[in-house]
């Protein structure tokens, strides 16, 4: 199963928040073994959401989006979830007791009391309309939820909201996923060669051995290697051991027949 990320907000593509989700779901996939397949970068505009969201829903994927779930007027996730599934909205009745137990909290922490009927009570409860038949994610933050339909699963915007309710997900909707190993791969640093020149080695060697990835990383201005190629191979997690050893020596011997200069190597 591929693993997307979408993070969402006209804030963050303006620059006025700096995105925090990328890495730290590179990370929480790490850590349990998995990694990212693609990640998109989308403003706060319905129908743009609406034909993204009918990707994610179709693609099959596990996919996380990050932000537009509230209720003011520049948050159009909600809506364009239902539209892309073509449901109607309807209010969830977990995520309306998980959202009546916040504003009592609140009313409690103001001395004051909570009243079902009140204006700010009735928006608040739009939190809590999504698609008919998605299912809820819980927020341990606030209480406001997240939820999902299928294996797309929507959290706030908000780091210390979106990362813990995607940690939840990840160990309660999918652990079966859990690897002990994740991706591993071998690598060293090219000097003396262009990509172009060292491409037909690249592609010989995942022709070669088949479930090995071949990367090409440039850089131009490293301080200590200067220009040069991080070149390198990298296996699933379940590849065994021997064929990424020998897709590795293969890599290395057309690098050194090449006649490139090798500075260092590296297993991660």
């Amino acid at each position: 199963m591929n693993i997307g990320l979408i993070i969402i907000g006209d804030e963050i593509l303006s620059g006025k928040r700096q995105d925090k989700h990328l890495a730290k779901v590179i990370e929480l996939l790490s850590a349990r073994g998995l990694s990212l397949s693609w990640a998109k970068y989308l403003g706060d505009d319905r129908a743009q959401l609406t034909r993204e969201l009918q990707a994610a829903f179709e693609s099959g994927d596990l996919v996380f989006s990050c932000g537009g779930i509230g209720a003011t007027p520049d948050d159009h996730t909600r809506q364009a979830a239902s539209a892309a599934l073509g449901r109607e909205m309807a209010l969830h009745p977990q995520a309306a007791e998980w959202i009546w137990q916040r504003v009592q909290q609140m009313a409690s922490e103001q001395g004051t009391v909570a009243e079902r009927a009140h204006p700010d009570t009735v928006r608040r409860m739009e939190m809590g309309v999504f698609p008919a038949g998605a299912d809820v994610i819980p927020n341990p933050y606030n209480k406001i939820p997240g939820f999902s339909v299928g294996t797309v699963y929507f959290v706030p915007g908000f780091p210390v909201m979106a990362h813990p309710m995607i940690e939840w997900v990840l160990d309660q909707r999918h652990a079966e996923l859990h690897r002990t190993v994740g991706l591993r791969e071998r690598s060293l640093i090219v000097q003396g060669a262009m990509e172009a020149s060292l491409t037909p080695l690249m592609e010989r060697i995942e022709a070669d051995f088949p479930g090995i990835k071949v990367f090409s990383l440039p850089s131009v201005d490293h301080p200590t290697w200067g220009r040069h190629i991080e070149l390198g191979v990298k296996g699933a997690a379940g590849t065994p051991d021997d064929a990424l050893v020998a897709a590795y020596d293969a890599l290395r011997a057309g690098v050194v027949q090449f006649g490139a200069t090798i500075s260092t190597e590296m297993v991660r």
